[in-house]
């Protein structure tokens, strides 16, 4: 079994989000960047399913040579190799359209991604593969398991759950419950600093979106606190200060 993970390198959750370039730029200058965590579920999934020579992982990564660092780690968390397309992912077409390019005659079983990236929670680029691909494509799953070449694959829907099975390839966004993220032990990052990571020229594809200005959340405002026997004052202010009544 041969599964190729798709890993973003983003912003680590404490990073203080500021913009540049009349707010048409993500401000890099100090900024520490992480494995996707979302991508890393799916890391940790591909792994268990090919634990004991049942199969390889590799990881891709769209992105410049400032993310190898990154990629290191998801080989030191137990991937077998990577791959890193050169190229600034500018947005979730290209990057998708540049897995399916490197993706399309290397016969991965399954490929798997998170559910979105934690900078931009688009939640496009699984569904995009799979088009491009033309495989099955199943998004925000809670559990995987794969038996032959037959996966079982639950989703949660409204009141429930949804129980899949897929035949033959596809691709799968990977939520919470898919499995526990793994962290890298010494032995792992000993050995992910000659573990193989091949750097492949990007295609040249059209232009389908431009960020045109970023724009932070607007400041939290004062809050009220209003005793809980004067009813009649916070009715007053809903209606004449937060309009919402």
């Amino acid at each position: 079994m041969k599964i190729l993970v798709c890993i973003s390198n983003v912003p680590d959750t404490t990073t203080k989000i500021t913009f540049t370039n009349d707010n048409t730029e993500f401000n890099t200058s100090g900024v520490q960047y992480i494995v996707n965590p979302y991508d890393e579920i799916a890391l940790s999934r591909a792994i268990e399913l090919t634990e004991g020579g049942k199969g390889t992982v590799t990881v891709i990564n769209v992105g410049e040579a400032g993310n190898d660092p990154t990629i290191r780690k998801a080989l030191a968390i137990g991937a077998d190799d990577a791959v890193r397309v050169n190229a600034a992912p500018r947005d979730a077409y290209f990057v998708a359209k540049q897995i399916a390019e490197y993706a399309k005659d290397k016969d991965f079983n399954i490929i798997l991604t998170g559910r979105e990236s934690i900078d931009y929670n688009g939640n496009q680029v699984a569904a995009m593969v799979g088009e491009f691909l033309d495989i099955p494509s199943v998004s925000i799953i809670k559990k995987l398991d794969v038996d032959g070449d037959t996966a079982t694959i639950e989703r949660e829907i409204e009141g429930g759950k949804e129980v899949l099975t897929v035949s033959g390839k596809f691709i799968a966004s990977c939520a919470e419950g898919v499995a526990e993220p793994k962290i890298p032990n010494m032995r792992g990052i000993m050995s992910a600093r000659t573990k193989p990571l091949a750097v492949v020229d990007a295609v040249a594809i059209e232009e389908v979106s431009k960020v045109t200005k970023y724009e932070t959340p607007a400041p939290r405002g004062t809050v009220k606190l209003i005793p809980a026997d004067q009813t009649e004052s916070l009715i007053g202010l809903l209606h004449s200060e937060a309009k919402v009544i």
